[in-house]
């Protein structure tokens, strides 16, 4: 089964028109983020792209169909969480044989738009290696393999800040992965610009056209996975490291005492982590989202005038 296009989608990736596209995933606006905050983030994300040139392509499994791009109706559904499941990369097969609504996670929303032609993806932050709060489990993201996999400029903030950052970039290493920095040189926490955790970057990008000419080195050399690309949060709504250090532990803390685990573990924890700051971890999150859409139509952007 192909992905289906929005026809504003289809039109920019089309030879004729030649418009860059941004893909984004549906789970921040699902589950990542309570109402009516998910509406101010789809607002920004999108007006962002579209200042830079851009189309915004919201991947998502709308009643059993794979897409990019979302029409008002079916976005709306989405918004309003009515009857939508999370999916991940493994999970989108179930939801197209069930007939399902389905939010993509980074690592879903990467299947699509590889499959869709995007080439270049914008979230919040990466999923990684989990803290292990009681010792004795180990959990991995899907995203860390399906980064790995598929050929998609992506760009975050780093991974979220509630994982653990030093074992999240080993296994970005490990799993042949191409990180780089924009204007940093060091892989920031989601929240924050730095980990102290000593997290340095070999490659810092000044300009997004570096990051297309990355690109296109990757895809002639035949990398098959992505470029990530990581840039801190807005300095006007970055956290300040001890805080949000002090407001996980408490989180994993709360986690381990309610047996939270498996998928409800991370907004769990991102749900903590609000409470714990004061509302001003979703205020970065909202700044951070805005950001790396915008830095995402400015790298399609220049994908796109390459290929003209």
């Amino acid at each position: 089964m192909k992905v289906r296009l929005h026809p504003e989608v289809a039109a920019a990736l089309s030879s004729s028109d030649g418009r860059a596209v941004v893909g984004l995933e549906s789970s921040v606006l699902a589950q990542g983020l309570p109402e009516p905050a998910n509406r101010e983030a789809d607002r920004r994300m999108r007006a962002a792209i579209r200042a830079r040139g851009a189309i915004a392509a919201v991947t998502a499994v709308a009643r059993g169909v794979p897409a990019a791009g979302l029409d008002d109706a079916e976005l709306e559904r989405f918004l309003s969480r009515t009857g939508v499941s999370k999916v991940s990369a493994r999970d989108i097969p179930w939801a197209v044989a069930r007939g399902l609504d389905g939010a993509t996670t980074v690592a879903a929303s990467l299947c699509i738009c590889a499959q869709a032609g995007i080439s270049v993806f914008a979230t919040g932050g990466i999923g990684g290696v989990h803290r292990s709060a009681s010792g004795h489990s180990f959990d991995e993201s899907a995203d860390l393999l399906e980064l790995s996999r598929s050929s998609v400029v992506t760009v975050c903030a780093g991974a979220k800040s509630i994982l653990d950052l030093p074992a999240t970039v080993e296994r970005l290493e490990t799993l042949g992965v191409s990180v780089i920095g924009y204007r940093t040189d060091e892989f920031p926490g989601f929240f924050t610009a730095r980990t102290g955790e000593n997290l340095t970057l070999g490659a810092v990008a000044d300009s997004p056209a570096e990051i297309a000419a990355a690109f296109r080195a990757s895809r002639a050399l035949g990398r098959p996975g992505s470029v990530l690309v990581v840039q801190p949060p807005p300095a006007a709504v970055a956290l300040d490291h001890q805080l949000v250090e002090d407001a996980v532990a408490a989180a994993l803390a709360a986690a381990v005492a309610g047996r939270i685990s498996g998928a409800r573990l991370t907004p769990f924890l991102l749900g903590e982590v609000e409470r714990a700051t004061g509302g001003r971890s979703l205020a970065a999150n909202l700044g951070l989202l805005e950001a790396n859409a915008a830095l995402a139509a400015e790298i399609a952007v220049a994908l796109a005038d390459s290929r003209l």
